[in-house]
């Protein structure tokens, strides 16, 4: 039986709401270091499938521009920017997906709950992550464009992987050079460490999860679902792990993250229903 790729998008979700939490116990430790080294834990889970590896070079660049691009993007704009202003402006990624379906993938049609969804939970988002306080500063322009440019780059792979035709354990390599690449950059940007066991067991959890078995999740849920539908989805992430650093001891929550939490299952509920259950509602209330 075939499984609904929203489980797919769901399980991704998930494990990308693990990243704070695991990282914050490796906080010490470089960006890059981190990145470099979850990456390349995270290309084992594909190593029984190592014939999926050999793809195109057109399909090897997809894969290095998505997982690679992404993240050094995103890391440069937290060196130039506020953190929490940088986030909330890669969490852009999620409405693009949505925004940028029609113009990737053939056939695809925005619908206007799909621009309304995504525009509540960017909203949502927006004060998940800022807690409601923004501060916006015109020194850090470069930052905010960068992180603009990491949610564009991630939500143009995402689609484009619709369009390109490569099994899935090809996640594996894309995995890895991206990994080596950020390696790279931290022996050229970063200074050594020398993680401690509690750190690698983290890095380990990172690479398994959020920073590797999500990318594999994430490949078969947009090969085969509605962008429009997983993009709204996707708004849940910050949520769910804002709650997750609740659970942990790590986050409060306040009234803000409550009206937050409103807007982000809203944006979702509305961008994910389908277009069948819309025309049953409008039938149902023409005939009442």
């Amino acid at each position: 039986m075939r499984s609904h790729p929203m489980l797919f998008a769901t399980g991704a979700i998930l494990l990308w709401a693990s990243l704070a939490t695991l990282g914050a116990l490796t906080r010490s430790l470089p960006p890059f270091f981190v990145v470099g080294i979850a990456l390349v834990i995270g290309s084992l889970l594909s190593l029984n499938r190592l014939r999926e590896w050999r793809v195109s070079a057109k399909v090897l660049g997809v894969g290095l521009y998505g997982l690679f691009g992404y993240h050094f993007l995103l890391f440069f704009a937290f060196r130039h920017a506020p953190a929490l202003e940088a986030n909330l402006l890669n969490y852009l990624w999620p409405l693009l997906i949505v925004l940028l379906s029609p113009l990737i993938v053939p056939g695809t049609v925005l619908a206007p709950r799909h621009i309304v969804g995504g525009l509540l939970g960017f909203v949502g988002a927006g004060l998940i992550v800022t807690g409601g306080k923004l501060s916006v500063s015109g020194g850090a322009l470069p930052g905010y464009l960068l992180a603009i440019a990491a949610a564009f780059v991630w939500s143009t792979y995402s689609l484009l992987t619709r369009r390109l035709s490569f099994p899935n354990g090809a996640v594996g390599g894309f995995c890895l050079l991206s990994g080596l690449l950020a390696l790279a950059c931290h022996a050229l940007f970063e200074p050594a460490v020398s993680p401690s066991m509690a750190q690698w067991l983290a890095l380990i959890g990172l690479g398994l999860g959020p920073m590797g078995g999500a990318f594999f999740l994430w490949d078969r849920a947009l090969k085969s679902g509605d962008p429009r539908q997983i993009g709204s989805l996707s708004y849940t992430t910050p949520l769910l792990s804002t709650l997750l650093l609740v659970a942990s001891g790590q986050g409060e929550l306040n009234a803000v993250a409550g009206w937050a939490i409103l807007l982000i299952l809203g944006g979702a509920l509305l961008g994910t229903l389908s277009s069948g259950w819309f025309q049953r509602w409008r039938s149902v209330g023409s005939t009442a």
